[in-house]
């Protein structure tokens, strides 16, 4: 079981803890009473979702002793447009950078996460359409799931 707690800080924010220990800010925009200084709950969503999958992909590539100059991962999600607004949308770039990238290998290491192992991904699913892309330094290669 995981835990949380968020302590209210005045006005709109929140201090949020995990379940490691590590804290983090919660805000909102001004426009909604917040000051912008911290992170924005839905956008939360968007940033587990990448680390869920890009932790998954780096134990991967580890343990198949495939490395990588770089590693960047862009999540995209629409909202529907009434509320309550909700992501119905999400787009997953993964972006590799190397010499030599195996393409077929990284890619099937994406495809266990994607397909297997990321549960954040698994949650979204559940209420959105998950699209995949990847690039291979800086070139698009179709994503089909292996």
């Amino acid at each position: 079981m995981h835990e949380i707690t968020a302590y209210w800080e005045g006005d709109m924010q929140f201090t949020s803890t995990n379940p490691s220990g590590n804290s983090f800010f919660i805000d909102t925009t001004p426009e909604n009473g917040g000051e912008n200084n911290g992170m924005h709950p839905k956008a939360l969503m968007l940033s587990a979702l990448a680390g869920c999958t890009g932790l998954d992909v780096l134990a991967l590539l580890k343990k198949k002793q495939i490395e990588l100059d770089n590693f960047t991962l862009d999540v995209k999600g629409k909202l529907t447009k009434n509320h309550p607004r909700t992501y119905e949308e999400v787009t997953v770039s993964y972006f590799f950078e190397g010499a030599d990238l195996d393409v077929e290998q990284i890619t099937h290491v994406v495809s266990l996460s994607v397909e297997k192992y990321c549960g954040v991904i698994a949650m979204f699913r559940q209420f959105a359409t998950v699209n995949i892309k990847l690039f291979f330094n800086s070139e698009e290669h179709p994503y089909n799931a292996q």
